[in-house]
């Protein structure tokens, strides 16, 4: 992240060159607010308010949009609605970026394929092959959507070998809990709760996906306010350095926000990293994800996703 400094101070002088940096400042940011599947920093953030502390003293006041779904994070971020996505899916920027918006990573929030999981029922269900024509939920257009496909990949399978139902995760759990599907592509606590019921794990995203979450802005923003960007990267360290430090309180929080016990938030954290620096891994699975959503016919050209992003820590 130290070598956003001299972006940010190229973004600075551009502003001013264009004539961006007579623009009424903002006095209010509106960041989105998702905690599922186990977004640590967000619920730390809000805990501590430090995102309110951060902008305080540039007189700009801090709202939140709990805006789950991926397309709504999109959508108001290309209304203005919203200035930061803090916390998207890399599909969602993907998707948002095939059709045209602006829309650009500032840096990372997490990885975790390991945290995204396919549960069955059904002790039989081992393999790709053992799910051919398998009625399988979960949510198109999504982490989870490319680990099955992926998944299937293995033997040389497509998602039109199986009875594919787009649900959201909760939805999905509910019908494996129901027994009117097979398999249901489960994620964060939802997951965690169908291994402590025992149900049977057919893989999760190691090796198959690569389960990132950015930071995303418009470049608009981004070059029209370059002090904010800076000031929020000095958050996020913040942010970083106090889950690092107070890892006990860190998870009492989480664990108070999720309903959850403290043992099984530190299990799940066990799955994430939540460094904020960029690195030419995410942008190469950034790529491997936009080529996924382009073989699934979800966007209609291939896209070249470095594009989306600044610059890299290496």
């Amino acid at each position: 992240m130290k070598k956003k400094a001299i972006g940010i101070a190229i973004a600075a002088l551009m502003a001013a060159l264009s004539g961006c940096g007579g623009e009424k400042p903002l006095d209010q940011l509106t960041f989105t607010y998702v905690t599922a599947p186990l977004n640590v920093p967000s619920i730390i953030e809000k805990e501590h308010h430090i995102f309110e502390k951060a902008f305080a003293d540039m007189g700009i006041s801090v709202e939140y949009a709990e805006l789950t779904s991926g397309a709504d994070q999109t959508q108001a971020l290309a209304s203005g609605d919203v200035q930061v996505l803090y916390a998207v899916g890399a599909t969602s920027v993907i998707l948002s970026a095939a059709n045209d918006a602006d829309i650009k990573v500032l840096n990372m929030y997490s990885r975790s394929p390991k945290a995204f999981a396919l549960y069955t029922k059904d002790d039989t269900l081992t393999s790709p092959e053992s799910l051919r024509g398998k009625t399988i939920a979960g949510p198109a257009g999504t982490n989870l959507h490319e680990l099955l496909a992926a998944y299937l990949a293995k033997a040389d399978m497509t998602l039109e070998d199986v009875d594919y139902i787009n649900m959201s995760i909760p939805e999905a759990k509910a019908a494996l809990d129901g027994g009117s599907i097979d398999a249901a592509l489960l994620a964060g606590a939802t997951a965690y709760t169908a291994k402590e019921q025992d149900y049977f794990l057919i893989t999760d995203g190691e090796g198959l996906i690569d389960a990132i979450i950015a930071v995303a802005v418009t470049d608009e923003f981004y070059r029209s306010h370059p002090e904010i960007i800076e000031k929020l990267e000095e958050a996020q360290d913040e942010i970083e350095d106090f889950m690092e430090d107070h890892e006990e309180e860190t998870l009492r929080i989480v664990a108070e926000a999720l309903d959850l016990e403290p043992r099984a938030v530190a299990e799940m954290m066990e799955h994430y990293d939540f460094s904020t620096d960029l690195h030419g891994a995410d942008i190469a699975g950034f790529q491997r994800t936009a080529d996924f959503l382009y073989d699934a016919d979800m966007i209609e050209e291939p896209l070249d996703v470095s594009s989306l992003f600044y610059e890299t820590e290496d």
